[in-house]
């Protein structure tokens, strides 16, 4: 059995980065940019306003030739001095252009404008932001709707990206259900939407769920299925009569690279690697067992695959009580206040309630004493 802290290092380095990938910029979103971006058309591209108002030539008093509107021309005209251009922000300046005075700085009578130039010419030139050949972003940066934006007003259309790791759900357990009011003896399903938002925030993308019945040959075939690159198993990951992952996985001749973690709850978590290079992360049956097990193995896992940079996790002082665990650590609900983050109450492993009001998950040590600093995981 691993330390949590051997486990969630396990999981972070144990994979590599999937290969890179070119597609479109509007489908790069949440991917990790495995190249740079250089700038192809510079910004701005051409010479512009940065002010509504007038584009003049020479000192003034200046007479107006016309209106020159944002993409409102077919041809750009020219200025000679003392003449003026009433022109919109954004709209390309006249051959000749000295500055723009904006209109609040305008005096006009007739087609006579007349005012003080300041120290700003109100122009903004090509290329003064970025010039062709500028790096727009390095390697291993997010692509986000901002860095999406830039990109794309730098003239590039396509980036190259880590693939994201592709992701199959497999639930068992004879007693869950999908939908409906459950029976006796039934529960409903709450793992698809915490291994879906799991996968979500670390980069992947969940291709499959499928509903396993408790069955060794069906669960053999369900993991020869699928050719995700990472396959999570909730439940079957103890040693009960109906838990049949360990010995699956055996057979297989897979690699253990965590068989059980030191944690409360969420113990029976696992991390194996199958002939050919396809994970399999095993989650406790328990709901907040399971989501522990998420955040220990799962989500660093596919941040890895997924080429995302590896930050250490946060902390804070964390007061209260709770049950520590000998030799191991706890995971228990945190609430944040004015008077710092506190223990939530316990309710045990199969509910997320107190999760579910919580504000983090906070790691604590055998040697953990009240008001000292806990690492902390955010709750998806």
């Amino acid at each position: 059995m691993k330390s949590w802290f051997d486990a969630f290092a396990i999981a972070r380095e144990v994979a590599a980065p999937l290969p890179g990938q070119t597609i479109p910029v509007a489908e790069a979103g949440g991917q990790v940019l495995a190249s740079p971006i250089i700038c192809v058309r510079p910004v701005p591209a051409f010479d512009n306003a940065a002010m509504d108002g007038f584009a003049t030539c020479g000192p003034g008093p200046w007479t107006v030739t016309g209106l020159l509107l944002a993409g409102g021309f077919t041809a750009l005209p020219s200025l000679s001095p003392g003449e003026a251009i009433e022109i919109a922000t954004g709209a390309p300046v006249p051959v000749g252009t000295t500055a723009v005075l904006p209109y609040e700085d305008a005096t006009v009578a007739g087609r006579r404008v007349s005012g003080v130039l300041g120290e700003r010419t109100h122009v903004r030139r090509a290329g003064e932001t970025l010039a062709a050949g500028a790096l727009v972003s390095p390697a291993g940066r997010i692509v986000t709707a901002t860095l999406a934006g830039a990109t794309v007003q730098a003239g590039v259309d396509v980036v190259t990206t880590v693939r994201p790791p592709t992701v199959t759900l497999l639930v068992t357990g004879d007693e869950v259900i999908s939908d409906g009011v459950p029976g006796p003896g039934q529960v409903r399903d709450t793992f698809t939407g915490l291994v879906t938002a799991l996968t979500l925030r670390a980069g992947g993308v969940l291709r499959e769920r499928r509903h396993q019945k408790d069955d060794p040959v069906s669960l053999a075939a369900a993991l020869d299925d699928t050719d995700a690159e990472v396959v999570v198993v909730s439940g079957s990951s103890s040693a009960g009569a109906a838990d049949h992952l360990h010995t699956v996985l055996t057979d297989r001749g897979a690699t253990w690279h965590v068989r059980g973690v030191a944690c409360r709850p969420g113990h029976p978590q696992a991390l194996a690697e199958l002939p050919g290079g396809r994970w399999v992360v095993s989650l406790p049956g328990n709901p907040f067992a399971g989501l522990i097990a998420g955040l220990t193995l799962l989500e660093p896992l596919l941040e890895t695959m997924a080429g995302r940079p590896c930050h250490p996790l946060p902390t804070a002082a964390v007061t209260g009580s709770t049950t520590l665990m000998r030799g191991g650590v706890r995971i228990v609900p945190v609430v944040h206040s004015p008077q710092g983050t506190r223990i939530a109450a316990d309710r045990g492993s199969a509910g997320l309630h107190a999760v579910a009001l919580a504000d983090a998950l906070a790691v604590l040590p055998d040697d953990w004493t009240p008001g000292t600093p806990a690492r902390l995981l955010a709750i998806p």
